[in-house]
């Protein structure tokens, strides 16, 4: 590494190599996996707030027509949830399959360097991780929104327009609980 004249680092060509390119991508992965598992866990605390502000409020008012605000709130963020966790998934998985078997190669090594990416999938107790958290995500994002609108059919179910906004929303509901089965990632 050498300076210009400005005083700032010049990569030479004799410090790039194909090894500490790796080593960066896989840094940045890990950043970007890092940050995604932040926020999609932080999604479940404004799900939670949410589904609690919605239920206090219709509630409150005796306007079960508030409910349909529930399906609609946890239908996008149980989609961005599962979006991100969908991107942590790739990435560890790019990280296992790709980057870790490149390097490898590069090293003449018979194994990828970041065996932490294969070892904790071999936990004899993931797949019942992976099950309860199918569960968990099912009841917070598919559960409670089917209960509220189901509240809101027997109590509230006046107008046309609600009853349609209802079933649009029932059906998105039903999409996403399908997305979250089939992204749970149990069976690898």
């Amino acid at each position: 590494m050498t300076l210009n004249t400005k005083g700032t680092n010049v990569t030479t060509s004799d410090d790039l190599t194909v090894g500490k390119l790796l080593l960066a991508e896989y840094d940045r992965v890990k950043e970007e996996q890092k940050t995604r598992i932040g926020f999609r866990d932080n999604l479940l605390y404004v799900t939670l707030a949410a589904m609690v502000t919605v239920l206090i409020g219709a509630a409150q008012t005796r306007q079960p027509a508030l409910l349909l605000a529930l399906p609609a709130a946890t239908s996008v963020l149980g989609w961005t949830y599962l979006a991100n966790d969908q991107k942590i998934s790739a990435i560890g998985r790019y990280v296992r399959t790709d980057l870790g078997s490149r390097l490898a190669t590069l090293t003449g090594e018979q194994e990828s360097p970041f065996r932490w990416e294969s070892a904790h999938r071999g936990d004899s107790r993931r797949k019942q991780r992976k099950i309860i958290q199918c569960a968990v995500d099912l009841i917070t994002f598919i559960a409670v929104p089917i209960a509220s609108l189901a509240t809101f059919w027997v109590y509230g179910a006046e107008s046309s327009l609600s009853v349609i906004i209802s079933i649009l929303e029932a059906l998105a509901v039903t999409i996403l609980a399908v997305q979250i089965i089939q992204y749970a990632d149990i069976a690898e």
